[in-house]
């Protein structure tokens, strides 16, 4: 994605049921900020990955054995699909907004984007039984509430 008219690489944790656990936004695509997403990633869910799933950049083979020696790392052709598919919604999203100006207004966006995802995927016990349009006003008025 662009970012004041530069490449930003995007980086996405993905639970094994399609729940968007972190995101991270880097200028770069190297050993220091792999290793900083997936530190971040095991950090926010408290448990090692069994399987960790990328795509064939070869950074993430030795930040991975470093990190998560025991997980399996796979790079089949088409396993990283489930992280690729919501990469459309997002840029249809981001189309009308005319580019983002900072680095922290991307994550903001990409994280929120995250969040109506999981919404109406039903991941989140907030209105399960509720159409999908219905649990975004929901989870919105329940996030208006807190403050």
């Amino acid at each position: 994605m662009k970012v004041a008219g530069r490449w930003r690489y995007v980086y996405r944790a993905i639970d094994q049921v399609g729940q968007v656990i972190d995101v991270f936004v880097s200028p770069r695509r190297d050993a220091g900020a792999a290793r900083r997403f997936f530190q971040r990633a095991i950090g926010t869910t408290k448990v090692a990955p069994v399987e960790v799933t990328t795509d064939q950049a070869p950074v993430y083979l030795g930040v991975l054995d470093e990190l998560l020696p025991a997980a399996w790392h796979r790079t089949d052709r088409y396993t990283n699909n489930r992280v690729e598919c919501d990469h459309g919604r997002l840029k249809a999203r981001l189309r009308p907004m005319r580019g983002l100006k900072q680095d922290r207004s991307a994550r903001a966006v990409i994280v929120w984007h995250a969040f109506i995802q999981n919404l109406r995927r039903g991941h989140y016990e907030l209105a399960t039984d509720q159409p999908a349009n219905r649990r975004v006003a929901v989870a919105f008025d329940e996030l208006t509430a807190a403050i």
